[in-house]
């Protein structure tokens, strides 16, 4: 669909994910605010890391709720328990996923939060039909992306997404977008519905993708 896919960050470098300067960059307090989450509410962090995001989280859906911490390197789950315990944090579900499958039951999750890593997805069709199975009726899907429009963010330019690319590889699926939220410095995060009437049914594709226009 026109886009070079980048290359996994390893886990060599997953203190990257933890610097201390994150919040002032990309202001994750923010976008966990945008996310709208509510207590008792099931959250998939897709490519969580050393769960950055999924402590975030799972402060935010409480010990009502649970957050599905998906990655495809042991070493970082290994990280991210020893996060989860270090700060208490008995909500979270490390998933060893793989580059196909994101290994999420079917029908279980309220949101799937991507905070930039679905350009790292070696097959991104594969992940996104697995994601959207695993929606509830009306679940969320947010790609959170640095901006490839704006050459003002100091990120290479591989690991930048435009809001069109991201709509266009999304909507072939059975997603539809709901919004885009621009508040935060460097990224925007797009937000997609599951499409109630055809949640689990395989996307068709007749011709070329369909191309989305941002005003």
């Amino acid at each position: 669909m026109g886009r070079e896919i980048a290359h996994v960050m390893g886990h060599e470098a997953a203190s990257w994910l933890e610097r201390p300067e994150r919040e002032q960059e990309e202001n994750s307090s923010r976008l966990i605010e945008e996310l709208d989450l509510r207590p008792g509410q099931v959250v998939a962090d897709i490519g969580a890391g050393t769960g950055y995001y999924s402590r975030r989280l799972a402060a935010k859906v409480g010990p009502a709720g649970k957050v599905l911490a998906v990655d495809i390197q042991p070493e970082m789950l290994d990280l991210l328990r020893r996060e989860a315990v270090r700060t208490g944090l008995k909500n979270i579900n490390p998933i060893l996923g793989t580059t196909t499958d994101p290994k999420l039951p079917p029908n279980s999750v309220d949101l799937v939060l991507l905070v930039d890593v679905y350009h790292e997805f070696d097959f991104p069709w594969e992940m996104m039909q697995g994601i959207s199975k695993a929606l509830k009726p009306g679940g969320k899907v947010a790609f959170v992306e640095f901006r490839g429009e704006d050459p003002k963010v100091p990120i290479k330019p591989l690991h930048k997404m435009s809001e069109a690319q991201i709509r266009n590889e999304a909507e072939v699926h059975s997603l539809e977008w709901v919004e885009t939220k621009r508040a935060l410095p460097w990224q925007h995060l797009v937000l997609f519905q599951r499409k109630l009437q055809t949640a689990l049914e395989p996307a068709k594709a007749s011709g070329s993708p369909k191309r989305a226009t941002i005003p």
